[in-house]
């Protein structure tokens, strides 16, 4: 189901909670809020939508991935970059890594472990930043 985008900078800057296989409708409302603001945003947090939970979303191609409890176990190449965001107005300013390894759990909750790189990985540093509570 769509949802609405959240504005609210009390709200955005909480620290996510874990999230549980009771939360997984909230992967799929993100993904679809997503695909409805294909045109604006390449990725989402669930704090984004209302929901206080480490769940995340990024456009992959044709199709999007879904990352619960997101966390960065590895990281190189350091650059400087300007991000936008939906819940936020204008750009800021923030170092982001080339390269990124990410362990999660997908839609069956099953371990995942996988490295990205480029936009891909700018896109999930991003929204983990947003599950983390944190607002550039």
């Amino acid at each position: 189901m769509e949802r609405t985008i959240v504005r609210d900078i009390f709200l955005l800057g909480r620290k996510g909670l874990t999230a549980t296989e009771a939360d997984v409708h909230t992967g799929q409302d993100l993904r679809d809020t997503l695909r409805a603001n294909r045109d604006r945003c390449v990725g989402m947090a669930a704090n984004m939508i209302g929901v206080n939970k480490r769940i995340i979303v990024v456009a992959m191609g044709e199709g999007e991935l879904v990352m619960y409890n997101p966390v960065i176990t590895a990281s190189s190449g350091p650059y400087e970059t300007e991000e936008g965001c939906l819940s936020l107005d204008g750009v800021r300013k923030t170092t982001r890594y080339q390269t990124i390894r990410v362990e999660y759990q997908d839609e069956k909750m099953h371990h995942q472990r996988r490295q990205f790189t480029g936009w891909t990985a700018q896109i999930i540093q991003h929204e983990i930043d947003h599950t983390n509570g944190i607002i550039i």
